[in-house]
Parts: C-alpha cells; structure tokens; sequence
C-alpha cells in the first residue's frame, strides 16, 4: 500500500465495517475511539469514530473537520464512510471534509457510491435499495431519517454540492470509459466552487470494483465516498500483505453479549441466542435506565449478570423494546446501560456489541481509545482487540446487518478465542 489511508464514520461500528476491509488485506489496522489522540506510525489506516449520528449538523461538520485536520496528511488518501441508510449527516460532513481538502490544495472532486450488495444495499437511479425495495420503505428509514427522501443528488445539494448519476450501464462500461467520466464530472466546479460530485449506481461487487478502479486511478485520485462496500473495493485493489493472529490470554470467564439496536434481525439474533446452552439473559427495561439518576440501580438490576461471567457463563444483556421508543433518548440510554454494566465490564472474556452507540458507551465505561481490527467473523460483523485498561477480543456488529444467527456465531467464535488465546 503506498500512502497511509484515514477513514471517518459517524459512528464505531461503521468505522470497524469499512476498516475491517484492509485489515482483511493484511494491513494494520486501528478505529480509534473520539478519546485517541494520536496513533503508532505502523498503523496503515485509521479508521476514526466521529460519534456524529446523533449530534446536529453543525457539530458532525466540526466534528469531521477537527479529525481531518488532525490526521489527514499530505500523503494520506481519505475515505468518508457513511450509514448504508443515510442516517445521521452525511451531506454537512461531506462538505466540511471538502473544505480541509480544498484548504490543503487537494483534489475536491469526489466519487459516491453506497451501494453494499454483501448486505443487501443496491443503488439505482441515485437512489439507495434495501433488499430491493427503496430506502424510504426501510423500518430504519422510518424511524431515523434525516432528509426528506432518499435521493442522493437532493441530500448532496442540501449542503451547497453539485452531484451528477452515473447510471448502471455507465459504470459498466468499461474501465477506460468509466475512468473518463468521473474525471470529467469531479474536475468541473459545482455551486460551491469544489469539484462535482459523481454519483454511481451499483447492484453488485464487480460494479463497485469498477467504480474503485476507475476512481483510484493517478489521472483521478477522487475524494473517495461511500459504505463498507466500497471500501472492500478499494481494498480488494490495493497490494495486500501477511496476516498475523493475536495471542490473548486464555479466560476461563464468560462473554458478554449487549444488544442495544432497535432493528428487528438484531432482535431476532438476540432470540436465537438466548437459547443457546451457557448462556443466561439479562432483560432491561428502558423505562429503568431513563429514571437512573446514578449507576447504582442498574448495577443491582445487573448484579446477576457479574457472577454468571466469573463462572463461566456466557451473558446477553438487552435492552427491552419500547412501544414506541423514543430514539432522541437513544444515546443516553446507551450510556446509563454502561454504567450499570461497569463492574461486569471487568470480569469479562470477550465482548460482543450491536448498535454503534451502545459499542460507544461500553468501551467508554472501560477508557478504550483503540481497536485494532483482526478480521470478520461474517460480512459486516467486525473482530478486533480492544485496547483500554487491558485487552479483550470485541466483536461489533451494526444493528441492521446479519441475520437471526449472526450472534450465536459472534459467541461461537469468542467461545473459541477464550479456550485458545489466538484471535484472528
């Protein structure tokens, strides 16, 4: 790999979604948490968590331009990961990122492409599909969106930028007429002085390899846009190197499983799991962690779970779904169920974690500032090495991706890590 690569996401588990895909490669690879400050010089990408989704917009674009000034150097190829569902702000923080390019004298022009056919995400017509229905009918979509529908070129513009679809045949033309389009798209001014925006579909991995190699290419080094699916893209081209396990003291203590995300397949993940042999559940109400004044309650609600941990039994802990759950209170849920969970933080194994915020919370609780990403346990459920007061296997998995069995897997693999020490 020539150059070191800086990744910026609204959230953890995004970050360690795109991240994961050079780490996969052989390329040392950290996410650093909104405490890190600096990283070793060895690390080859960084892949940093903003922590913007729930922020407002002015704060995530000042959020981005503190991270950009920080670690984007000369030689440094940057990539803004955003939510295969648009949430949080995608547009403010694109534009704030162009910014620090254009302060630096690099290329503006940038190439978006959202696609993740691994989970599901297809673009077509500038417009985002889940499982091949469109965006807007999403139960993500209904609950948290930000812009009033989910056509690229509007959410773009609402942020002062000029963008331009470049259809699926285009994309699928060939590498040399795809190369020349996006350049000629990214170094034409849009309204905000900066290069356009080129806005390309894909519905598979080949469409966003041919997007990756025309983008990276030296005629077009393109501000580079997009979820984890292009990011295994630019990584699939980049020259991989050797991968090394881990070696982690084995444990004879439980792992702990904390499903924080709303969306129903992390739930159906949590009932499959909930009846696997060794391990025990814990059921929160939300009601509980929105009355706590201090930790003390929620450790008493989560006592039972410290013992089952010491003795070798694996812990789901969940939040119980609300009726209608009220998301703006999403973030200080999440930091009320990681302070009752503190003493069991100390006593764990392994740590498995769905939903960005609630990841957030817990490694907080625990003054993690680094993960350093070993591999995939399935597309889009992330391992690492958490780095804080000590060192413990994590695996993070967005809300919205997996399947019913994605967590009996997560826990089949951290079962395997305790009794062997060796993570990768």
């Amino acid at each position: 790999m020539t150059g070191r690569w800086l990744i910026v996401a609204d959230d953890l588990t995004g970050a360690a979604d795109a991240g994961v895909a050079f780490a996969r490669r052989g390329s040392k690879t950290k996410v650093l948490l909104p405490r890190a400050s600096s990283v070793d010089a060895e690390t080859a990408v960084i892949a940093c968590d903003a922590d913007t989704r729930r922020g407002n917009a002015e704060e995530a674009a000042a959020r981005h331009t503190q991270l950009m000034r920080r670690f984007a150097g000369p030689d440094t190829h940057v990539y803004k990961k955003i939510d295969s569902t648009l949430r949080g702000h995608p547009a403010m923080e694109i534009a704030a990122m162009r910014r620090v390019l254009a302060a630096h004298q690099r290329p503006t022009g940038a190439v978006l492409a959202p696609a993740f056919p691994a989970m599901g995400r297809t673009t077509r017509d500038g417009r985002v599909f889940v499982h091949g229905k469109p965006l807007e009918q999403d139960e993500t979509w209904s609950r948290e969106r930000t812009y009033p529908s989910g056509e690229l070129t509007a959410i773009l513009a609402s942020a002062g930028m000029s963008a331009v679809q470049v259809p699926l045949h285009r994309v699928r033309a060939g590498a040399g007429a795809l190369r020349a389009e996006l350049q000629a798209v990214t170094r034409e001014p849009g309204r905000d002085g900066f290069g356009r925006i080129a806005i390309c579909d894909a519905e598979t991995d080949a469409d966003l390899d041919c997007v990756a190699a025309a983008a990276r290419s030296p005629e077009s080094p393109a501000f580079l846009i997009g979820t984890a699916g292009l990011a295994h893209a630019v990584a699939r081209a980049e020259p991989g190197g050797s991968r090394s396990a881990r070696s982690l003291k084995p444990s004879d203590a439980g792992a702990l499983i904390v499903v924080g995300s709303l969306a129903s397949v992390s739930r159906a993940a949590a009932r499959a799991l909930e009846v696997m042999p060794g391990v025990k559940t814990v059921r929160i109400q939300s009601a509980a962690l929105r009355e706590a004044v201090t930790g003390d309650a929620l450790r008493a609600e989560c006592g039972a779970a410290i013992g089952a941990l010491q003795a070798g039994t694996d812990v789901l802990v969940e939040i119980a779904e609300d009726v209608a759950p009220d998301l703006t209170r999403g973030q200080k849920l999440a930091r009320a169920l990681a302070r009752g969970l503190a003493d069991a933080l100390d006593r764990l194994s392994g740590l498995i974690v769905t939903g960005g915020e609630t990841a957030a919370a817990l490694l907080a609780q625990q003054f993690v500032a680094e993960i350093e990403l070993a591999g995939e346990v399935e597309p889009g459920v992330v391992l690492g090495v958490a780095h804080g007061h000590g060192e413990f296997p994590l695996v993070t998995k967005p809300g919205a991706f997996g399947d019913a069995g994605s967590l009996v897997r997560a826990l089949e693999k951290l079962r395997m890590i305790r009794r062997t020490g060796t993570v990768e």
